[in-house]
């Protein structure tokens, strides 16, 4: 059950939890407990390692760090001390050790290159930023040069080399004429990565322009340009006919020359690249030829990476983002054109500098626990881990005999006092370095508690609570607790105490009340906390609503009777069909029941009583049905067709007096169906002429009735009669009845006062209709006033619905009254209402913003909250904006979109969700009023640990034949984390029949397996997932395919081979060509017989592989001949028999062998119009001639 009303000093609690190795301490982020307790230094700010600065501006090298006591600061410059009180140029920034070095008075910025390092350092240890290189950006100026013309034939292909200077960082390339217009790329002319100009191949028009290399400096932010390179075009066909273009044969046409590609960059045909892991790989191949070649690109033995590969400057680039050790291997670039075609071999080499697999993380302890630090860390080379203690190596540091090293894991047990430190983690190879900083620090604090005293706690009776002692000690206290200060701990039975320390009470009685006391303690001493619980009386609906049915135009009450404890206070409200119920004038709402009068079918449904405190609340729901008015009827009038009723004619007002009027009518034909109801309407002709209002109600079986009537109305009424086949037309209108007027008796309603801007008041209300104006001239005396200032009000009249009180403060309340007033006086004495001027965005943000990884998908957030009046406006929520910075793993590409999660109210903490798994992740919060967001807090950076992966993509299952399947399948989408591997296993069945499952285990980079099959008939069932460290992943589950008519084929293979099958065949076949003989030998005595020449016959739509049912799956290299068949022992053989009756009768091709003396082909022919025309078809074949001699 949910904890009952929580109190205040919960939602800043601070929890103390263990981590690692004997029990790691957390400290509360209370800020007095953050002031008190000594830390060794942290470097929280530092310049990055590459530090290039401009050269016109002061040096400023970063270096920032928090500890307790503050840290002192002291450089290196080439790894010797650097004095900068030597230097008039060089300063530390106050509470710094950031550098500045001020250029105003003169020096050269060069001067002060080299490599830096700050130490930050009090007297628990002493913590080291990373080697800072300090560079002076540098951009030279080209060396002038004399460029004589390029002579070049046209079709041939031509290099543009730049040269720029050296730069620091290296400038941006780009080419332009000498007129500055840029130079139009495109297949055939493009800049390489170099910065060069190549042309595939130089054409007549390309002498139009000049050709000048520019170099954009990033610091200096200045162009140089390079003298011009003008060409001169050697051709066969002077003329430039631009129409010469778009000539499909452009080349032919101009006379040039066609050729195969040849590859200007890069040169041979194989080439190497090595690329850093995390960095970006571009490949270049740039290719002549006539006509301008295409390029391609492939990678051996496997696909393209298509999530992080990209094509730029015509395809003559291949870009992969992120590269990983799996984009390694050989690729290659296709020059074609319809000339021929080349390639080019690229064999790339993935290497990586250090990168974190477990960073070292600070390492609180109590005397005597124990714990570790660990520095491990990957790349390629392997690096090498160095430890060093407070900046110097650790083989040099004082003996510890309560420290350990192994290899990347430093021990310490039964730590103490004297122990505290800060440790650094150097790891690195040849291709970079990482440095950590991560201190040891051992407290001695007697127990804390962190939570108000004396709180006040009130629950529910037999609901379970909780009661929460936040505190803080080291070492660890133990917490106990103990009723109106007496008596044993409480501990089991209906109590029961958390390893946090917070007392549970399972089922809370009334003798459970009385005052809590909680005692932490520790061996340096104790402390305690109270709180006082008071034990209510549940709410409860002792007489609840009843289902009832009512007929139409009936009043119901529906009752609800409540009991609850009298110190609470009860608010009852209704629902209907579980939203909130609108009380109209047909409703009354009472303590105790619910009145619904005129009961109609739009009432039909079902009704809850809400009773509730501000502890709990109890329910109880009726349903409603609403039935037509049953009306008995004659034999006769029974079989006669109902219909609506007529309308009401003849309408009279009398009775005229000042607040009302009698109407009568007389009744329209019913039509066979008794009028049930009448409704009286009446119109208004000064506020909505036209419009018809329902005035009242009455039986069916009146004609007259009294109408109330209101002052200043000039009416006019109509009648609709209605029975239960729907209603009449209206009736024709009465007379109009004008009643005088009189100061009106109510006041408008829903009275409201809200700012729509950050200095004004908006007041507004419902305007009173044409029955409450009760007089001419109907206006608004709009009154407000500062509250509780008890300063005179402020008025204004209105004839409008709004008015806009200017020049307000920020969101301060008001006291508003709106006064009805019309020319025969005013209305009674308004109600005031609290309203509130505008809002402004809120000027502060939250503070203290921690945030604790909980898992691989979720964070926990705390926060202090902001003072009231710098939210200016009223406190809708906090919110976290955060985004995925980047991800652990290298070659994943992201989306940094902002997202967002509300906590509503005054609230201190929360919880988001739904993160990627192994995710750098940045957040910020921010306080939001009705106007807005308010500044945003310092952005937080927090690391989302491993998870396991999403299921393998694409799981393909092919089999090439009866003795192999291949699986292949893709990476998981969503790693979330370093994949380990592979897991896959897999059973063969047949039918219901299971065989054992078998397990195999991959290495990440593979994605492919071939099973051997045991049998031919069974088929696969896979089952395959990814691993990262944390376990294996979603799985995916695919089945090979079913060979087409398996059951067939095996039936087929068992017969065939059977010796009573072979025998009977061989009768059959010695059968079939004894009737051919003699068949043959009856035609050729007949004389004619129709007789075709020898021909190919086609073969049909039919697969030769499934006319015996079989499926064949070899390739097609090893199909045997058709018309032939294979033997027991698996060789081919010539058919005995291809002929057969049914071949004889359809007219296919057939032969046969009888001794050796002849082979003959016939084709007899059935059809109708080839038996006609036989006497053309004389005996044509040997056979036929043979005959015809006998």
């Amino acid at each position: 059950m949910a904890r009952q009303q929580p109190p205040p000093w919960v939602h800043p609690a601070f929890l103390l939890c263990l981590l690692g190795l004997g029990g790691a301490i957390e400290i509360p982020m209370d800020p007095s407990i953050q002031n008190e307790l000594t830390q060794p230094p942290t470097i929280t700010k530092q310049s990055v390692k590459d530090h290039i600065v401009d050269p016109r501006d002061n040096i400023l090298i970063e270096c920032e760090a928090k500890g307790n006591p503050a840290p002192s600061f002291h450089w290196t410059r080439n790894s010797r001390f650097f004095n900068i009180a030597k230097d008039p140029r060089v300063s530390m920034r106050r509470r710094s050790g950031t550098l500045v070095i001020d250029f105003r008075s003169g020096g050269r910025p060069e001067e002060y290159e080299g490599e830096y390092q700050c130490f930050a350092r009090n007297k628990f240890g002493t913590a080291l930023s990373n080697r800072i290189r300090l560079q002076v950006s540098k951009s030279p100026l080209w060396p002038k040069e004399n460029l004589d013309p390029v002579v070049v034939q046209e079709g041939a292909p031509l290099t543009l080399q730049c040269n720029p200077p050296p730069g620091l960082p290296s400038p941006v390339i780009f080419w332009m004429s000498s007129s500055m217009e840029p130079i139009t790329q495109d297949k055939r002319v493009s800049q390489g990565h170099s910065g060069d100009l190549y042309f595939s191949n130089v054409m007549l028009q390309d002498m139009q322009t000049d050709y000048s290399c520019n170099a954009r400096f990033h610091f200096t932010h200045t162009i140089q340009q390079k003298n011009p390179f003008t060409l001169k075009v050697l051709t066969n066909n002077p003329y430039n006919d631009s129409s010469l273009r778009n000539h499909p044969d452009m080349y032919s046409a101009r006379g040039v020359a066609e050729r195969t590609p040849s590859f200007m960059y890069p040169q041979g045909t194989a080439s190497s690249q090595m690329v850093l892991r995390g960095m970006d790989l571009l490949l270049e191949c740039i290719a002549s030829g006539v006509p301008t070649p295409d390029i391609a690109w492939y990678k051996k033995g496997g696909d393209l990476p298509s999530d992080k590969a990209k094509f730029e400057n015509f395809n003559k680039a291949l870009r992969i983002t992120n590269v990983s050790e799996e984009d390694s291997g050989e690729y290659f670039c296709l020059a074609s054109n319809k000339m021929g075609s080349i390639r080019h071999t690229i064999s790339v080499r993935v290497k990586a500098a250090p990168y974190w697999l477990d960073e070292p993380k600070n390492l609180i302890l109590a005397p005597g626990e124990d714990g570790r630090l660990v520095c491990r860390a990957n790349g390629n080379p392997k690096p090498t881990v160095q430890w060093m203690v407070n900046g110097e190596p650790l083989q040099s540091a004082p003996p510890n005999p309560n420290r350990e090293v192994a290899g990347d894991t430093i021990i310490f047990r039964d730590t103490q006092i004297s122990s505290r430190a800060v440790y650094q983690c150097n790891t690195s190879n040849e291709h970079g370095y990482l440095l950590a900083n991560a201190f040891v620090s051992v407290l001695d604090v007697p127990p804390r508690m962190l939570s108000p005293r004396n709180q006040l706690i009130r629950v529910i009776l037999y609901n379970r609570t909780r009661l929460d002692c936040p505190f803080f000690g080291s070492p660890i206290p133990t917490l106990r607790w103990f009723k109106n200060g007496q008596g044993s701990n409480l501990d089991g039975g209906n109590y029961h105490v958390y390893e946090n320390g917070s007392l549970e009470i399972k089922m809370i009685r009334k003798e459970d009340q009385g005052i809590y006391t909680c005692v932490a303690t520790n061996i340096l001493g104790k402390a305690e906390n109270q709180v006082r619980l008071e034990v209510k009386d549940p709410t409860r609906i002792y007489r609840m609503p009843e289902d009832q049915t009512a007929k139409r135009g009936t009043t119901v009450q529906l009752e609800c009777r409540v009991k609850h404890d009298p110190s609470l206070k009860l608010t009852v409200s209704w629902l209907k069909d579980d939203e909130p119920l609108y009380i109209g004038n047909r409703m009354k709402k009472e303590d105790d029941s619910l009145t619904i009068f005129g009961v109609a079918e739009r009432d039909q449904g079902s009704y809850t009583c809400v009773a509730s405190t501000e502890l709990d609340q109890d329910l109880a729901k009726a349903s409603l049905t609403v039935l037509a008015e049953q009306t008995t009827t004659t034999n006769g009038l029974a079989a006669l067709p109902k219909g609506r009723p007529d309308r009401p004619r003849d309408l009279e007002l009398t009775d005229l007096a000042e607040r009302s009027v009698r109407l009568t009518w007389i009744p329209g034909d019913a039509n066979n169906s008794p009028i049930t109801d009448y409704v009286v309407q009446f119109e208004e002709d000064q506020f909505q002429p036209g419009v018809w209002h329902d005035h009242s109600k009455f039986p069916g079986s009146v004609n007259s009735a009294v109408l109330r009537l209101s002052p200043y109305v000039n009416y006019q009424f109509r009648v609709i009669a209605i029975n239960e086949v729907g209603s009449s037309h209206p009736s024709l209108p009465s007379e109009r009845y004008r009643t005088s007027g009189a100061p009106p008796e109510s006041n408008p309603g829903d009275v409201r006062g809200e700012g729509t801007r950050k200095n004004n008041m908006e007041i507004t209300w419902t305007p009173m209709n044409a029955t409450s104006a009760f007089g001419p001239n109907l206006r608004y005396i709009v009154k407000w006033r500062r509250r509780e200032t008890r300063e005179a009000w402020n008025n204004a009249t209105v004839w409008g619905s709004r008015y806009v009180v200017g020049q307000t403060p920020v969101y301060v309340p008001y006291e508003i009254r709106v006064q009805a007033e019309n020319d025969f006086g005013k209305g009674p004495e308004p109600d005031t209402v609290i309203g509130y001027s505008g809002e402004d965005y809120p000027r502060a943000a939250p503070t203290e913003v921690k945030v604790r990884v909980t898992n691989s998908t979720a964070i926990s957030l705390q926060w202090n909250r902001v003072y009231p009046d710098t939210v200016q406006g009223q406190l809708r929520e906090y919110r976290a904006y955060y985004w995925r910075e980047s991800s652990l793993l290298k070659n994943l590409w992201v989306s940094q979109k902002r997202q967002q999660a509300s906590f509503p109210g005054d609230r201190l903490r929360g919880v988001v969700s739904r993160l990627f798994p192994y995710s750098n992740y940045k957040l910020e919060m921010v306080v939001v009023n009705g106007r807005g967001d308010g500044p945003r807090s310092e952005t937080k950076e927090f690391t989302t640990p491993e998870g396991v992966p999403s299921a393998p993509r694409r799981l393909r299952v092919r089999q090439p034949n009866l003795e192999t399947i291949n699986l292949e399948w893709d990476h998981p989408e969503h790693p979330n984390g370093i994949l380990t591997g592979y897991t896959l296993r897999y059973v063969a069945f047949n039918g219901t029949k299971v065989g054992k499952q078998i397990v195999e285990n991959f290495s990440p980079n593979q994605t492919k397996f071939t099973v051997q099959r045991t049998d031919p008939v069974s088929r696969y069932r896979f089952t395959l997932s990814a691993r990262t460290q944390v376990g294996s992943g979603e799985t995916v589950t695919e089945e090979s395919p079913a060979p087409p008519n398996e059951a067939y084929t095996n039936n087929q293979a068992d017969i065939a081979t059977q010796g009573w099958f072979i025998g009977l065949m061989c009768a059959i076949a010695l059968l079939v060509l004894i009737l051919l003989i003699v068949c043959f030998i009856k035609r050729s005595r007949g004389g004619k017989y129709p007789v075709r020449e020898k021909k190919d016959v086609p073969l049909g739509p039919e697969d030769p592989k499934e006319e015996d049912g079989s499926f064949d799956y070899s390739d097609e290299d090893n199909k045997p001949l058709q018309g032939s068949q294979t033997s027991l022992d698996g060789t081919i053989k010539q058919q005995e028999s291809d002929d057969s009756l049914v071949d004889y009768g359809e007219g296919g091709e057939g032969q046969f062998n009888e001794d050796g003396s002849f082979i003959g082909q016939y084709t007899v022919k059935k059809d109708k119009e080839e038996t006609e025309g036989n006497e053309s078809s004389e005996a044509t074949s040997p056979v036929n001639a043979i005959y015809s001699l006998a």
